[in-house]
């Protein structure tokens, strides 16, 4: 059981990395990933317990798009899986982070810790 929560608690994306949501229509790429849950009790209450994630895994900040807008998106590592589209991000402010894009992901700007 230790190690299944571990596991769990490892964060499994890297920032640069583009990522799509597993239930909603939406992708992004990553540019900050919290080890847990750090938001308020009010967001996390928000989501529809069927589908609330568990505190106890990372979090990410995504700069985010769906067909219709840009926005900014706070993902549990259980809702996320790879973008394997090979398409880059067309969020406006992806070229603050990042540089290039690579296939799967952005090279981190100088200047910006990760």
């Amino acid at each position: 059981m230790e190690n299944e929560y571990n596991q769990s608690r490892e964060a499994k994306f890297k920032i640069g990395q583009v990522v799509r949501h597993r239930v909603f229509a939406f992708r992004g790429v990553i540019f900050d990933v919290d080890p847990e849950f750090a938001n308020t009790e009010e967001w996390l209450q928000a989501i529809p317990e069927k589908v609330r994630p568990h505190r106890d895994q990372p979090f990410y900040h995504l700069l985010a798009e769906n067909e219709t807008s840009y926005y900014i998106a706070y993902v549990s590592q259980q809702n996320l899986l790879e973008d394997t589209s090979g398409q880059p991000i067309d969020h406006p402010e992806v070229h603050t982070y990042f540089t290039e894009f690579r296939g799967n992901h952005y090279n981190l700007r100088s200047g910006y810790a990760n």
